[in-house]
Protein backbone atom coordinates (compact mmCIF):
# COMPACT_ATOMS: atom_id res chain seq x y z
CA UNK A 1 0.00 0.00 0.00
CA UNK A 2 1.56 3.55 -0.81
CA UNK A 3 2.75 6.06 1.81
CA UNK A 4 -0.37 7.35 3.25
CA UNK A 5 -2.53 5.17 1.91
CA UNK A 6 -3.66 3.22 4.54
CA UNK A 7 -3.95 6.63 6.71
CA UNK A 8 -6.49 8.08 4.10
CA UNK A 9 -8.89 5.03 4.20
CA UNK A 10 -8.67 5.90 8.00
CA UNK A 11 -9.29 9.68 7.66
CA UNK A 12 -12.02 8.67 5.62
CA UNK A 13 -13.41 6.00 7.93
CA UNK A 14 -13.46 8.45 10.80
CA UNK A 15 -14.63 11.51 9.43
CA UNK A 16 -17.69 9.30 7.92
CA UNK A 17 -18.63 8.64 11.92
CA UNK A 18 -17.46 12.07 12.99
CA UNK A 19 -20.20 13.22 10.00
CA UNK A 20 -22.32 10.69 11.52
CA UNK A 21 -22.07 11.30 15.41
CA UNK A 22 -20.90 14.43 15.60
CA UNK A 23 -19.13 15.69 18.58
CA UNK A 24 -19.77 12.43 20.15
CA UNK A 25 -16.93 10.69 18.08
CA UNK A 26 -14.16 13.10 18.83
CA UNK A 27 -13.84 11.51 22.51
CA UNK A 28 -13.31 8.21 20.74
CA UNK A 29 -11.19 9.22 17.36
CA UNK A 30 -7.66 8.93 18.81
CA UNK A 31 -8.66 5.41 20.21
CA UNK A 32 -10.21 4.68 17.08
CA UNK A 33 -6.84 5.43 15.43
CA UNK A 34 -5.08 3.26 17.89
CA UNK A 35 -6.69 0.51 17.84
CA UNK A 36 -7.39 0.11 13.44
CA UNK A 37 -3.98 1.27 12.23
CA UNK A 38 -1.55 -1.04 11.11
CA UNK A 39 1.04 0.83 12.43
CA UNK A 40 1.57 4.09 14.95
CA UNK A 41 2.70 6.12 11.79
CA UNK A 42 -0.46 5.30 10.06
CA UNK A 43 -2.29 6.67 13.27
CA UNK A 44 -0.49 9.29 13.41
CA UNK A 45 -0.96 10.19 9.93
CA UNK A 46 -4.36 9.67 10.10
CA UNK A 47 -5.16 11.72 12.62
CA UNK A 48 -2.96 14.99 11.38
CA UNK A 49 -5.75 13.99 8.37
CA UNK A 50 -8.66 14.41 10.57
CA UNK A 51 -7.73 16.69 12.38
CA UNK A 52 -6.97 18.75 9.50
CA UNK A 53 -10.87 18.06 7.87
CA UNK A 54 -12.33 19.40 11.12
CA UNK A 55 -9.98 22.02 11.69
CA UNK A 56 -10.93 23.62 8.56
CA UNK A 57 -14.36 21.83 8.11
CA UNK A 58 -16.33 25.15 7.54
CA UNK A 59 -13.89 26.32 4.86
CA UNK A 60 -13.78 23.22 3.31
CA UNK A 61 -16.97 22.51 3.23
CA UNK A 62 -17.92 25.93 1.33
CA UNK A 63 -15.26 25.16 -1.43
CA UNK A 64 -17.14 21.91 -1.98
CA UNK A 65 -20.50 23.95 -1.99
CA UNK A 66 -19.19 26.34 -4.19
CA UNK A 67 -17.93 24.19 -6.67
CA UNK A 68 -20.70 21.35 -6.72
CA UNK A 69 -23.02 22.42 -9.21
CA UNK A 70 -26.95 21.12 -8.84
CA UNK A 71 -25.59 19.76 -5.41
CA UNK A 72 -26.17 20.19 -1.85
CA UNK A 73 -23.83 19.01 0.28
CA UNK A 74 -26.20 17.39 2.67
CA UNK A 75 -27.49 15.41 -0.33
CA UNK A 76 -24.57 14.25 -0.81
CA UNK A 77 -23.76 9.99 -0.09
CA UNK A 78 -21.94 10.55 3.92
CA UNK A 79 -18.98 8.19 2.26
CA UNK A 80 -18.78 10.95 -0.52
CA UNK A 81 -18.45 14.16 1.63
CA UNK A 82 -15.68 12.42 3.88
CA UNK A 83 -13.42 11.48 0.58
CA UNK A 84 -14.17 15.10 -0.96
CA UNK A 85 -13.61 17.08 2.66
CA UNK A 86 -10.15 14.85 2.89
CA UNK A 87 -9.90 15.62 -0.87
CA UNK A 88 -10.28 19.14 -0.20
CA UNK A 89 -8.22 19.28 2.59
CA UNK A 90 -5.13 17.83 0.93
CA UNK A 91 -5.59 19.83 -2.23
CA UNK A 92 -5.99 23.38 0.26
CA UNK A 93 -4.15 22.99 3.23
CA UNK A 94 -1.23 20.54 2.31
CA UNK A 95 1.44 22.14 0.25
CA UNK A 96 3.62 19.22 0.32
CA UNK A 97 1.08 16.75 -1.46
CA UNK A 98 1.01 17.05 -5.29
CA UNK A 99 -2.32 17.97 -6.38
CA UNK A 100 -2.10 15.28 -8.96
CA UNK A 101 -1.75 12.68 -6.05
CA UNK A 102 -4.22 14.08 -3.77
CA UNK A 103 -7.20 13.90 -6.29
CA UNK A 104 -5.61 10.14 -7.23
CA UNK A 105 -5.84 8.79 -4.04
CA UNK A 106 -9.48 10.79 -3.66
CA UNK A 107 -10.57 8.78 -6.83
CA UNK A 108 -9.33 5.51 -5.29
CA UNK A 109 -11.21 5.96 -2.12
CA UNK A 110 -14.51 6.45 -4.01
CA UNK A 111 -14.34 3.30 -5.97
CA UNK A 112 -12.66 1.37 -3.24
CA UNK A 113 -16.13 3.02 -0.60
CA UNK A 114 -18.64 4.40 -2.69
CA UNK A 115 -20.80 3.51 -5.42
CA UNK A 116 -20.23 2.99 -9.27
CA UNK A 117 -20.63 6.55 -10.18
CA UNK A 118 -18.71 7.97 -7.20
CA UNK A 119 -15.31 8.05 -8.90
CA UNK A 120 -16.40 10.28 -11.35
CA UNK A 121 -18.35 12.48 -8.72
CA UNK A 122 -15.44 13.41 -6.39
CA UNK A 123 -13.29 13.80 -9.94
CA UNK A 124 -15.43 16.40 -11.31
CA UNK A 125 -15.74 18.23 -7.89
CA UNK A 126 -12.47 18.37 -6.93
CA UNK A 127 -10.93 19.26 -10.32
CA UNK A 128 -13.09 22.13 -10.20
CA UNK A 129 -11.44 22.78 -6.35
CA UNK A 130 -7.87 22.59 -8.24
CA UNK A 131 -9.08 24.50 -11.47
CA UNK A 132 -10.30 27.75 -8.85
CA UNK A 133 -6.63 27.66 -6.90
CA UNK A 134 -5.93 27.89 -3.93
CA UNK A 135 -5.23 31.53 -3.83
CA UNK A 136 -8.10 32.56 -1.70
CA UNK A 137 -6.75 29.82 1.17
CA UNK A 138 -3.64 30.20 2.90
CA UNK A 139 -2.23 26.85 3.02
CA UNK A 140 -2.33 26.28 6.61
CA UNK A 141 -4.22 28.78 8.02
CA UNK A 142 -7.36 27.53 10.48
CA UNK A 143 -10.64 28.37 10.45
CA UNK A 144 -11.71 31.52 12.93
Amino acid sequence: MRKKTAARVLAVQALYQWDLRGREFLAEVESFFRDAARSPQDAEVALELFSGCVAHCSEIDARLAAVAEHWDLTRMAAVDRAILRLGAYELLYCPDMPPKVALDEAIRLAKKFSTAGSSAFVNGILDRIMAAGSASVPKGSADA
